[in-house]
């Protein structure tokens, strides 16, 4: 399997030789440049390496002042993106991440932070797949894919009031990319509330051949009793209906019975390579009364593959009186990731700070 189609999950290629060249993007070295990393003399780890020099962790991060938007990653060169880790300070909805492809101007991902790396809710919780990780104590991980020919731009904007400190590493491969490699998109959506009787919409307007290959949800529930009757839809090429129309939220995303741990009647977390529910935030009694959760899927091994246009929607559905579904009116947070040709429609504005906060 060459670089551009990610990793042979059976380890039998990593043997054979390839003509592609490593490269990789750090605080350092924003550009990927060979032979330039470690060569700061100034930069946030300056006066720690004053006695040392240059080479000795001079600029191993980046800060960003409130209101700024700064590149962290600008490349040239044919290629795909392997691996992507990030470590940020202060509150995850107010850093935005958008990536822009071979010099389009429009991103084709645009996204909180924590929710890219599927952690929604601004709260660390371990989370191991097979294209996210997060780790301790607020380590985020991606291994998707991200072809690229002309080069790519990575940018970061800090909504904040106050500096926010990235740490962070994004490691490519200059190789050729197959003709019928498409590109790599990610977007975000939410409800809060969302109208009564009315989906959520995940994705719409999508143009385009491509493949819709992971969905992830942060989904406050505003009621009590179970919130998760209602069916994921895909309308494919044209749909009046959907094509694909799921039997319930967590069968969706791979679960079953209200995510229930009968034996101690609880929610279990869980993670698995293609999907899981690794964070359920409970009520404490105090001021935390409501109870959230975080749920992914990835298509990995089941990509969901579209003509010339895709849109998703879950619908919110509890339980009312004399057996009736209760459509809901919960805050739903949704990021989508596809793959699909350029260029692609401009994204729906992506909503003020205070559209995305989470309260």
């Amino acid at each position: 399997m060459d670089a551009c189609n990610g990793p042979d999950l059976g380890l039998t290629n990593l043997s054979r030789l390839s003509t592609a060249r490593t490269r990789s993007i750090s605080p350092e070295n924003r550009n990927g440049g060979k032979g330039e990393g470690g060569r700061s003399t100034d930069g946030t780890g300056a006066r720690f390496a004053r006695d040392l020099g240059v080479g000795w962790k001079i600029s191993p991060s980046l800060v960003v002042g409130p209101g700024e938007r700064i590149d962290i990653a600008d490349a040239e060169g044919e290629g795909v993106i392997q691996h992507i880790w990030m470590t940020p300070t202060g509150r995850w909805r107010n850093t935005i991440l958008r990536f822009h492809w071979d010099g389009s101007p429009s991103p084709s991902v645009e996204c909180p932070i924590g929710d890219f790396f599927a952690c929604g809710w601004g709260e660390f919780a371990p989370l191991v797949s097979q294209a996210v990780c997060v780790n301790p104590g607020s380590a985020f991980n991606c291994y998707w894919p991200m072809p690229f020919r002309k080069g790519f731009r990575i940018e970061v904007e800090n909504r904040d009031d106050e500096p926010m400190v990235l740490f962070y590493q994004i490691d490519f491969a200059l190789t050729d990319v197959p003709g019928d490699a498409a590109y790599f998109h990610a977007q975000f959506r939410r409800s809060n509330p969302l109208p009564y009787a009315v989906p959520h919409t995940i994705l719409d307007g999508v143009r385009g051949a491509g493949q819709y290959v992971g969905t992830y949800l942060a989904w406050g529930s505003n009621s009590d009793g179970w919130w998760g009757e209602g069916e994921v839809k895909f309308y494919l090429d044209g749909d009046e209906w959907p094509t694909i129309c799921g039997t319930g939220t967590e069968d969706y995303f791979c679960g079953s019975y209200n995510f229930e741990d009968k034996r101690i009647r609880q929610y279990r977390e869980f993670c698995t390579p293609y999907a899981g529910l690794p964070q359920v935030l409970r009520p404490d009694g105090v001021y935390r009364s409501q109870q959230r959760f975080g749920l992914y899927r990835w298509h990995i091994p089941d990509p969901i593959r579209f003509a010339s246009d895709l849109r998703v929607t879950v619908q919110a559905l509890g339980w009312r009186s004399g057996e009736r579904y209760l459509p809901l009116r919960d805050d739903i947070a949704s990021t989508a990731f596809w793959y699909q040709t350029l260029p692609a429609a401009p994204f729906p504005p992506l909503g003020s700070r205070d559209d995305l906060e989470v309260v």
